[in-house]
C-alpha cells in the first residue's frame, strides 16, 4: 500500500526533528522560518492539488457537508487544545493532529499518485516541525533526550494509522469521496492559518523569515510543474 509506505518519510522526519530539538534546541528565528516554509508548502499542496479536484467535481452538497464537518472538527481540536493542561493533554491534541494528517495523506493517494507524493512532501516538512515542537515541550518535564525521542516516535505512528483509515474510504461512492476531500482541504488550510502561521508570528518578524512562506509555496509549485 503506497500511502502506508510513504507515511514512513514524515515519520522519520518527525523523529529527526525531535532528536535535533532534544539535544540542541534551535533558535526562535530558525523555528519561525521552518514554520513559514512549511505553511507555504502545505498551502501550495492544498490550493494546487485538492482544491482543483473539488472544483471539477461540481458537487456542492458533498463539498458543503465535508467542509462543515472539517470546520467543526478543527474548531473542536482548537477548543481542546486551549483547555488541555500538562504533557498528557498536549500529547493528546498533537496525536489527534497527526491522525488527521495521516488521513489527509491517505486521501491524497486515493486522488492519485502525484497528489499523494506532493502531500507527502508538504506533510513531511510540517511533521518535522511538529517533532521539534513535541521535543521542546516534553523537554520541560522529561529530562532524558532518548525518552523524548522515543515518546515522539510512538506518537507519530498515528500518521500511518490515519493513512490506513483512508483505505476503506477509497471504496465509497464518488459523492462521499468528495466530502472527505473537502474535509481534507479544510484540515490543511486550518493547519496553515491557525497553527503554523500563528505560531510563526510569536517571534518578531524578519523579512527573510517571512519570505520563507513564499519560497515554500513556489518550490512546491515548481515541483508540481515538473511532474506534469
Amino acid at each position: 500500500m503506497a500511502s502506508f509506505i510513504y507515511t514512513l518519510i514524515p515519520v522519520g522526519a518527525a523523529i529527526l526533528g525531535a532528536a535535533i530539538a532534544a539535544y540542541r534546541r534551535p533558535g526562535p528565528a530558525l523555528v519561525s522560518a521552518i514554520q513559514h516554509f512549511a505553511a507555504g508548502v502545505v498551502f501550495a499542496a492544498a490550493a494546487g492539488e485538492i482544491l482543483p479536484g473539488l472544483k471539477q467535481e461540481g458537487s456542492a452538497v458533498p463539498v458543503a457537508i465535508g467542509g462543515a464537518v472539517g470546520v467543526a472538527v478543527m474548531l473542536l481540536l482548537k477548543n481542546l487544545e486551549q483547555r488541555s493542561k500538562g504533557p498528557i493533554g498536549f500529547l493528546t491534541i498533537v496525536g489527534a493532529d497527526i491522525l488527521v494528517d495521516g488521513l489527509v495523506l491517505g486521501l491524497g493517494f486515493v486522488a492519485g499518485a502525484k497528489v499523494g507524493l506532493l502531500l507527502t512532501i508538504a506533510l513531511t516538512i510540517e511533521v518535522l516541525f511538529l517533532g521539534l515542537t513535541v521535543a521542546v515541550e516534553l523537554g520541560e518535564s522529561v529530562k532524558t533526550p532518548i525518552r523524548v525521542v522515543a515518546v515522539t516516535a510512538v506518537l507519530v505512528l498515528l500518521l500511518p494509522l490515519g493513512a490506513v483509515a483512508a483505505v476503506p474510504i477509497s471504496t465509497l461512492p464518488g459523492a462521499y469521496l468528495t466530502g472527505f476531500f473537502a474535509f481534507g482541504l479544510v484540515a490543511l488550510l486550518y493547519l496553515v492559518t491557525e497553527e503554523l502561521l500563528v505560531e510563526a508570528h510569536e517571534t518578531p518578524d524578519r523579512p527573510w523569515v517571512t519570505a520563507m512562506f513564499f519560497v515554500g509555496f513556489l518550490l512546491l509549485l515548481l515541483l508540481e510543474s515538473t511532474m506534469e
